[in-house]
């Protein structure tokens, strides 16, 4: 067994072999830890994404029926707006044709009160003083 001596180079190796080796083990376990945290965070984001793709799916829909309803809206407004302006036309056109008319009427009628209360007409309702009964006894009940 002559050249089966070890020397002290030889065992100052092999001690460094095994500390490298418990040093890469060491280092090892924080990765493979770190693996596993990578793979359930792909996951997690890869179940996210499924969940959203639907989501978004539904909300374009919801978007697009949306937009169609607003169509809709600003169609009526526009026919509402054009109705108010019928409305106002024939309002104006009404009181264009109707009420000058009734405005010279009530004039006319106001004016003819006037003219018989002036004259004396209504002399059924007047005594011989001038008055009309109805005053006379106003005045005696006070």
């Amino acid at each position: 067994m002559e050249g089966d001596d070890v020397s002290g180079g030889d065992i100052a190796g092999l001690i460094a072999a095994v500390v490298f080796a418990v040093l890469v083990g060491f280092i090892a376990i924080p990765l493979i830890k770190l693996g596993r945290v990578l793979d359930q965070t792909r996951a997690a984001i890869k179940e996210a994404s499924d969940g959203i793709t639907p989501i978004l799916d539904e909300t374009a829909t919801t978007l697009q029926e949306t937009n169609k309803q607003l169509a809709r809206v600003d169609v009526i407004t526009k026919n509402v707006a054009d109705v108010t302006g019928n409305v106002s036309a024939l309002v104006a056109l009404f009181a264009a044709t109707i009420g000058g008319p009734l405005i010279k009427l009530a004039a006319f009628s106001a004016a003819a009160r006037a003219a018989f209360r002036t004259a004396g007409g209504f002399a059924s309702g007047r005594s011989a003083g001038g008055r009309s009964s109805s005053r006379k006894t106003r005045e005696r009940s006070h």
